[in-house]
């Protein structure tokens, strides 16, 4: 089988995998029996459409897992009735499917609770009645779908421009025209109007499956599709808006225009797609005016080529981005988006250790505050912002961090990466795991196969315990990118704390394999040695490690489960506490690592909870 087609293969067994699983988050079925009246159920702020399988809020459709659905469809359809939790039981899993019922069931109603805003304690929908069941107590009146549906916000996907010169070294320039596509319709009428992100759009590179196919498989009413050549200082842009249930073309058109002209030709192009929109021609002035992010068009076309290489996720496509985004901050120091770009780089050169954080983080934020106070609207700087601040000059500053967080969703609440940002780096410290799930699945409602928002969410699985959860959304981050090891790395640990040893020396052995050495990998594979009782390969790799570290830059917290694994405690809070001083990204989940339990009790623990400012 050829690379490409192996790459189809895996991407269309991912996108059938998220989007089988997507029902199990907010139980949207795209196969609708057109034919039949849909029953819509109404109570406090919610919509239920039990035939489609949605759940809307104010007329915003969320995710909700499959089963969570199941159970709220059956308390809608006994309102006001005792539900029996054996009724529960033979309509979750029915016949021979073995599971513990009460722990399963314990987890579904309260995770239930927690999408609608509900309290077990005070509820105002679903009551407890103990070893009996559940009762609904809101009223629940049904109305007619009209007067909900139309309310949804309509969702479109921007398909990967082809590069109609196909040389290879304008690739960039067709990516890069999506790109700024999907921006510009985000803005054009954000309340309602749902954009696909970037990632989960560059799935479908080449491939080979049509319109209607994608439209299922995302849930979106219309595609658009084009292809880009730049000749000289022109560019011409084919652009055409279909809609995905009958594959119709709505609009197409032919854009030719210099160079100088490409800032505003998005924009049009974005306006003349959304004016083709029935429900959302009439609103276009609610969105925001697109700045000219820079005079200088070379400056702007190696921002462009740098993002490139930086997707790239490698050791050279950061270097190669690196100097992409110096180059065009030379020529135009006032570039906000390069500037933004940096810092992003640097970020996730100290997060992953190439460079000693402390290092890494402060050239990076100087580039986002730069950014900043260039242009301020920019939601997804200040969230990464936001990260910077967690470990700003040796001060975990939290209260800087949610000032940012909450900045950046004001400025753009539809944004998956701020979302993300905001659950890794606002909630996951304190320990609010659940809230910090709720936030990666929002995310995934615009994105739904971006490889990191998936990572997180298994890792957040993980941190709260939930291990055959955590490991089906491993496996499926595997399958978005075979080659990645932070996909690895959580497989590794979710099998560690499963008690599946061998299976977790494996993963980790992997992951240090598939990113050339990384020391964290190494740290963790220790961890697993430690506890398998092979003590020699432990201190083999601990002393590996401490040569590695005359020469570079190595976590601390590698050091750290090492010993932790091997029972050397003094020497393990020794390298805790140094890694909180060097700002070592791996420490932040400290209130959550399920190795760390046996810790929590002593004084040591607390002392580096209260100097990371999680404690009083």
């Amino acid at each position: 089988m050829s690379s490409r087609s192996e790459a189809c293969t895996l991407i269309e067994r991912a996108v059938n995998d998220v989007f089988a699983r997507g029902k199990s988050r907010n139980g949207v079925d795209q196969m609708r029996d057109i034919g039949s009246p849909k029953k819509i159920i109404h109570f406090g702020e919610f919509e239920v459409d039990l035939q489609a399988g949605c759940l809307f809020k104010r007329g915003v459709k969320f995710r909700l897992r499959e089963q969570l659905f199941q159970v709220l469809s059956m308390l809608l359809e006994h309102t006001g009735e005792v539900v029996t939790r054996e009724q529960l039981q033979r309509r979750l899993w029915p016949g021979d499917v073995f599971v513990d019922f009460e722990i399963n069931l314990n987890t579904i109603i309260a995770r239930l609770r927690e999408a609608l805003g509900d309290s077990a304690e005070h509820p105002r929908y679903i009551e407890t009645l103990p070893k009996r069941g559940y009762r609904f107590l809101a009223t629940a009146s049904e109305c007619a779908a009209s007067e909900i549906l139309p309310q949804r916000r309509i969702r479109l996907v921007v398909l990967p421009f082809s590069n109609v010169g196909g040389k290879p070294a304008e690739e960039y320039f067709s990516d890069a025209m999506t790109d700024e596509l999907i921006t510009a319709l985000c803005q054009v009428a954000p309340e309602h109007l749902a954009v696909i992100a970037r990632t989960t759009a560059m799935h479908y590179k080449h491939s080979e499956k049509d319109v209607a196919h994608i439209g299922r498989e995302l849930g979106v009413d219309y595609a658009v599709e084009g292809g880009v050549r730049r000749s000289g200082n022109r560019v011409a842009i084919n652009a055409q808006l279909i809609q995905t249930t009958d594959q119709t073309h709505v609009f197409a058109r032919k854009y030719d225009v210099e160079m100088v002209e490409l800032f505003s030709l998005q924009t049009r192009i974005a306006e003349d797609i959304a004016t083709h929109i029935p429900s959302v021609s009439g609103l276009l002035s609610g969105g925001r005016i697109r700045k000219k992010p820079t005079e200088d068009l070379q400056a702007y076309l190696l921002y462009r080529q740098g993002r490139h290489h930086m997707y790239k996720e490698t050791l050279e496509g950061l270097d190669k981005a690196k100097q992409c985004f110096e180059e065009a901050i030379a020529r135009d120091p006032r570039f906000a988006l390069a500037y933004d770009a940096l810092g992003e780089l640097y970020w996730w050169t100290g997060f992953f250790g190439h460079l000693p954080p402390r290092q890494a983080y402060s050239v990076g934020l100087w580039a986002a505050l730069r950014a900043i106070e260039i242009d301020p609207t920019l939601a997804e700087t200040h969230s990464l912002l936001g990260q910077y601040r967690v470990r700003q000059k040796h001060v975990y500053n939290w209260p800087e961090v949610r000032r940012e967080m909450t900045l950046a969703m004001d400025l753009d609440p539809s944004s998956p990466l701020v979302r993300m940002r905001y659950a890794v780096s606002g909630l996951l410290p304190h320990g609010r795991l659940k809230e910090g799930i709720a936030q990666l699945e929002r995310g995934l409602e615009l994105d739904p196969l971006s490889f990191s928002l998936h990572c997180w969410f298994s890792i957040f699985l993980w941190l709260a315990r939930d291990y055959d959860q955590a490991m089906r959304e491993a496996r499926f981050t595997e399958r978005l990118d075979p080659e990645s090891y932070t996909a690895q790395m959580t497989i590794g640990n979710i099998c560690r704390e499963s008690g599946m040893l061998q299976e977790a020396i494996a993963a980790h052995r992997r992951a240090i394999e598939l990113s050339g050495g990384v020391t964290q990998m190494q740290g963790l594979l220790g961890l697993d040695m430690a506890r398998s009782g092979n003590t020699a390969e432990a201190r083999s790799l601990l002393q590996r490690l401490q040569a590695t570290a005359s020469q570079a830059y190595v976590s601390p917290t590698s050091f750290a489960w090492i010993h932790l694994g091997l029972g050397e405690i003094d020497d393990a809070f020794v390298y805790m506490e140094r890694s909180i001083d060097e700002g070592d990204a791996f420490i932040i989940p400290i209130k959550t690592y399920p190795f760390l339990d046996p810790l929590r009790a002593d004084p040591r623990f607390h002392a580096l909870l209260r100097k990371m400012n999680l404690e009083p």
